[in-house]
């Protein structure tokens, strides 16, 4: 048996642009410097999400306690969306579901949004829950592993959501340029998937077809260099959670990137040759330069990562999903193997290997 996704849904709070965000708030606040408008209109974003636009709702100086606050009102509302559009789309009642998972780094609260969520949605009593926080932008692959790995063990269907609501964190504006960055980058988004059993056709001599409907999860890696762990960091503070990126970041994936993707994809018995789509996370326009100029991509190989960076920006582990959904609608190769790949503190590499 293996578990395949088998309906994908979305939700998004306030548009905002992005032209319209630096020259309205950052621009006057930076004292309109070239240097620091350089770096914010080079993070690739053109267009995206937030339930706190900070034209509207500055929330840089909010007590943490107020944040969180914040996202248990906003949180369920999203959630509930994503997860209704996923199971429509897999054609699934939430009575037949067996586990739920929720993955977010921007917001707590007991009973959480796992509780609430499956109340609302009138998910059987007895449905299993799994909370996984903190991970930050590679969390949804773990996730997807767990739920996988329990759609295979039980034998039936699961959701997986990942609600991430950044905007909630926005720090007090200053002149540290990495902070500029994070300001540019980040955004907010719900992405959920269903997974559900079926029957276990896809490998190196069968590659999709025969496993039925869906894009089938096949297998995960790992790499994580705590050497490297302050490179990324994402801080609890009085003022919510700081974000702390190292400009070396994109070097430093750029070293295990190729032995990682390998590794996978060698004891699937295939190579990078064989992959039909790549999902990757795009923690910046540097990351995913480098992960294409290090696994010798084409150009258009990531022009889906592109795209979502620019029309939703970067949206913590949410994004890998999204990236997915993108391929999907472009229509991916019958067959194909699908890697997706995702980065966040440790400093972590997670990649997976999927069956379109």
């Amino acid at each position: 048996m293996s578990a395949r996704i088998s309906g994908f849904g979305t939700a998004f709070p306030r548009r905002i642009d992005q032209d319209e965000v630096w020259a309205g708030y950052f621009a006057p606040r930076l004292g309109h410097s070239r240097v620091a408008e350089r770096l914010f209109r080079a993070a690739g974003v053109e267009h995206r999400h937030a339930v706190a636009d900070p034209l509207v709702d500055d929330v840089s100086d909010w007590s943490t306690e107020r944040r969180m606050l914040r996202y248990a009102a906003e949180a369920p509302a999203l959630g509930k969306e994503a997860v209704s559009a996923a199971l429509a789309d897999a054609g699934l009642a939430a009575e037949e579901v067996g586990l739920l998972a929720v993955v977010s780094c921007t917001g707590y609260a007991t009973p959480g949004l796992d509780i609430h969520l499956a109340a609302d949605l009138g998910m059987p009593a007895d449905v299993q829950r799994l909370v996984i926080g903190h991970m930050g932008c590679y969390a949804a692959l773990p996730g997807l592993g767990a739920v996988a790995d329990h759609v295979v063990a039980r034998g039936r269907p699961a959701v997986l959501l990942c609600l991430e609501l950044t905007s909630l964190h926005a720090q007090p504006t200053t002149d540290d340029l990495a902070q500029v960055i994070t300001h540019a980058l980040f955004a907010d988004a719900a992405a959920a998937v269903v997974l559900r059993p079926g029957p276990d056709g896809a490998g190196p001599d069968d590659p999709g077809g025969a496993a039925g409907p869906g894009i089938g999860v096949r297998d995960l890696v790992a790499r994580t260099a705590p050497a490297t762990a302050d490179h990324m960091r994402w801080d609890i503070t009085d003022r919510g959670f700081r974000m702390e990126l190292s400009p070396r970041v994109p070097d430093v994936l750029g070293r295990h990137v190729g032995p990682a993707v390998d590794d996978l994809l060698a004891r699937n018995g295939l190579t990078r040759a064989d992959v039909g789509a790549w999902a990757v996370h795009p923690g910046g326009p540097r990351i995913l330069d480098t992960v294409a100029d290090v696994l010798g991509l084409p150009r258009d190989a990531l022009a889906a990562s592109r795209a979502v960076l620019r029309e939703r920006g970067n949206c913590s582990s949410a994004t890998v999903l999204l990236i997915l959904d993108e391929l999907r609608r472009r229509g991916l190769p019958a067959g194909a193997p699908v890697v997706a790949m995702a980065f966040g503190p440790g400093l972590t590499l997670y990649a997976g290997l999927l069956d379109a």
